[in-house]
């Protein structure tokens, strides 16, 4: 008699539970850990600056007309008083010239009217016109005196007005732009090149709003600011704040920072990074940036139980970066073990052990255990 199929079908069920096999337990692995100690951090923020001349001018001629010349092309380096364009000076020349006749006039009208005036106090001394007549002809003199002033000042101004025809440098510096070419009309005031003058260099730099305040405090207080120049190996060079934006960018709102580096021999337009040592700060905690792990949105570290040798995930707060460390704001205590290596394989309750660098012998590594446990400097 054939067994009935449900009894078949139990016994597969018991045979198959009787073979199933338990998971394999984690295995213990061996952990680089440090202990957690308070300790004092500051930091340094770095932004990217250029280099600039303290001052930059926008040179321009004085008067309006047609560039003929420009002497003086991007990148020269120039000398106070050094023609550096020339305009057209018919013009002007022909407004002189007419000047000085205007005042030979006025100054022969002068000579006449003093001798009328000679010669009529004659005859009034003599009783032959009276004190009225004489006094219009004081008047006269007057009048030819005032007018002789006003062509002597019209031909000055006539002659420094053909004086700007030319274009000069009132600095040594050099030329970082070129706004106009020969052929070109420019009314006065008109920019025709930029001469950066010689002299203190400034670092320009921008920092977001949220900053502004903690620069004006570090402002005054010295060694707190330092230039490093790009391409260089020299040593970063001291600087202090000299301007601070009053008001942001309207497109990337931030605010322009000048630092001053004195007389430094730097190039200009060159690219440079800007060190703001940040105030030390006592009683932080910082680890190693391996420490760290992500998960559901939040920053965790392992800790590590001494008596069962076993690791939990503990959230911390993250208050920056101090170079390859992370300053942690809150959720360590002084005392516990995190772990700083391999934190991405670990699971909860997961059996750890320290690690121990290959060649220190065994018997000693229950002794160096507390070692392992090392504090960040």
């Amino acid at each position: 008699m054939k067994p009935p199929i449900v009894l078949v079908l139990a016994s597969l069920v018991v045979l198959a539970a009787c073979s199933r096999q338990e998971p394999a337990p984690d295995p213990i692995r061996a952990v680089r850990t440090l202990t957690i100690a308070p300790q004092t951090a500051g930091g340094t923020h770095e932004y990217a600056g250029e280099v600039r001349a303290r001052t930059e001018s926008r040179l321009g001629f004085r008067v309006g007309g047609k560039i003929v010349r420009r002497a003086a092309d991007l990148g020269d380096v120039v000398k106070a008083g050094q023609v550096l364009a020339q305009l057209d000076p018919q013009d002007l020349q022909l407004g002189q010239e007419s000047a000085r006749a205007a005042l030979s006039a006025a100054q022969v009208n002068l000579d006449q009217a003093a001798a009328d005036f000679r010669r009529f106090k004659d005859l009034r001394d003599q009783g032959f016109i009276s004190s009225a007549e004489l006094e219009r002809r004081e008047t006269t003199l007057k009048s030819a005196q005032a007018q002789l002033a006003q062509a002597r000042a019209q031909n000055s101004v006539q002659g420094n007005q053909a004086a700007y025809a030319s274009l000069v440098a009132d600095a040594k510096g050099v030329i970082t732009g070129v706004d106009a070419e020969p052929g070109m009309v420019v009314a006065a005031g008109s920019p025709v090149v930029r001469l950066a003058h010689d002299g203190p260099r400034d670092v320009i730099f921008s920092v977001p709003e949220d900053r502004v305040g903690l620069i004006k405090q570090l402002a005054g207080a010295p060694g707190r600011f330092k230039v490093r120049l790009w391409g260089a190996d020299a040593a970063p060079l001291a600087a202090t704040i000299r301007e601070i934006s009053a008001a942001a960018d309207p497109v990337t709102r931030t605010f322009l920072v000048k630092a001053d580096i004195g007389n430094a021999a730097v190039r200009l337009g060159q690219t440079a990074t800007v060190l703001v040592e940040m105030p030390q700060t006592a009683g932080i905690v910082k680890l190693p940036l391996s420490a760290l792990k992500e998960e559901q949105g939040k920053s965790i570290v392992w800790l590590v139980d001494r008596s069962s040798m076993t690791v939990r995930a503990q959230p911390v707060q993250v208050a920056g970066a101090d170079g390859n460390e992370a300053v942690i704001a809150a959720g360590l205590q002084a005392g516990q073990v995190v772990v700083t290596a391999g934190v991405h394989v670990l699971n909860p309750g997961q059996k750890v052990k320290f690690y121990v660098e290959p060649g220190v012998p065994s018997a000693s590594a229950a002794a160096a255990v507390p070692a392992a446990a090392v504090t960040v400097k």
